[in-house]
């Protein structure tokens, strides 16, 4: 694997897969895309593996999101459907994922947390859908209904504001919270809950509670996906990186 995400199975069932790119908080650049991948391939192929970490290094950012330079230089409309290694989407697996999010999660990084069957977050983490600030649009939110109340989802889709990771905590985002330099050993200690228990049983706990959660849940990322491709392919969708890149405020056109 390329330095870009470290892979680090150890002995005890639990792989920790790291975004390593703190310079670029993080950012779902090309080599990170690549590396995500292939650490959770290396994963699921894995029979002595049980549970994935997935976290980022550096204390500043989880995962800042997208590469937004990338967009503007390569005019992106609509991601390609495999653009991002996501957890039980773009990715097939059949254990449990645990997102230790130790900075900012905003956009993408929003994203592959949300994927993960469970979070921790340190208590200076910030999570944000940040896409309404850059003139893109966030079909992958569409489960988050499952997992907090409607009224807050809207809020935090339409203003772009990022929470503290307490708020994340207090509406059900994140299953648990640490204290900065005890957030990984928090992650492998619930990792380890998990893998006490029978692996088979494990197994059908996850496909039970993915089973009741699909319950219009595919429907919705799919009308989601549609409803999103008019703004993907806006003048908008343009500008907002590019602007960001220029550091400037961006002048939208609702077009």
């Amino acid at each position: 694997m390329s330095d870009a995400v470290l892979f680090d199975a150890r002995s005890d069932g639990i792989a920790i897969i790291t975004i390593n790119r703190p310079e670029r908080r993080n950012c779902l650049a090309l080599d990170v895309r690549a590396g995500l991948f292939e650490a959770w391939d290396r994963f699921e192929r894995d029979p002595d593996l049980r549970v994935a970490v997935l976290t980022g290094a550096g204390p500043k950012a989880f995962c800042a999101g997208g590469d937004l330079e990338e967009m503007v230089r390569t005019g992106m409309t609509v991601p390609p459907r495999d653009m991002f290694a996501l957890p039980y989407d773009t990715i097939e697996l059949s254990k449990p994922t645990i997102a230790a999010v130790n900075g900012a999660a905003f956009a993408g990084g929003w994203m592959i947390a949300q994927a993960c069957d469970l979070c921790v977050a340190s208590t200076t983490a910030t999570f944000a859908v940040t896409e309404v600030k850059v003139g893109r649009s966030s079909p992958w939110a569409a489960p988050l209904i499952h997992m907090i109340p409607q009224r807050i989802m809207m809020e935090l889709l339409l203003t772009g504001k990022p929470i503290t990771a307490q708020r994340a905590y207090e509406i059900g985002l994140v299953n648990r919270l640490a204290e900065p330099e005890d957030l990984l050993d928090a992650a492998i200690t619930l990792a380890t809950e998990i893998t006490a228990g029978a692996p088979l049983s494990v197994r059908a706990a996850r496909d039970t509670v993915m089973l009741a959660t699909e319950m219009g849940r595919s429907a919705a990322l799919e009308a989601a996906r549609h409803a999103s491709t008019h703004c993907y392919e806006s003048s908008d969708a343009q500008e907002g990186p590019r602007a960001f890149s220029e550091k400037r405020t961006p002048q939208w056109t609702g077009r």
